[in-house]
């Protein structure tokens, strides 16, 4: 049994060590936000918090999060009032919706170390996340106007 805490609820699971956390958090945890994209880390859409950082949960094995702090885009706010889902429906962001759970969470992720980025900041920590459909200008808007929610006293 391995036991993990994600989004603030302790769970055992009993997977093998070597299970992608992707399968766990999906498959094991019923927490279906997260997404399946490319199963080699290189799209993003499987993007989660690991202890605050970004993490590509289809190459991370279940055995590298134990004990520490996992959260899910459903875990990011239970009523979408996070400055980052908030600025992304502001903008008017998704198109198809698939890459932006992924999206969503890398950009938290990068507004809690550097609540001001510029457009090469936003550019280089949203590198390893693909939108099939091309919205990464919007993105960008979104990300600059979450850093301006959050800057006015918005939740983190």
């Amino acid at each position: 049994m391995i036991s993990l805490k994600v989004n603030g609820k302790r769970y055992e699971v009993d997977v093998s060590d070597d299970t992608p956390l992707l399968w766990v958090i999906r498959e094991n945890l019923g927490l279906t936000g997260t997404k399946y994209g490319c199963g080699i880390a290189q799209c993003g859409a499987c993007t989660l918090h690991v202890d605050g950082r970004a993490v590509r949960s289809c190459v991370t094995p279940v055995s590298a999060a134990t004990g520490k702090e996992i959260v899910t885009i459903e875990g990011l706010s239970s009523d979408g009032s996070h400055p980052v889902q908030r600025a992304w429906i502001e903008e008017d962001v998704p198109q198809c919706g698939y890459c932006h759970s992924g999206q969503i969470m890398s950009a938290a992720a990068l507004l809690s170390v550097n609540p001001k980025p510029s457009d090469a900041d936003i550019d280089e920590a949203m590198s390893g996340n693909i939108c099939r459909c091309g919205t990464y200008q919007r993105i960008r808007r979104a990300i600059h106007r979450a850093a301006a929610i959050m800057a006015q006293g918005g939740r983190k």
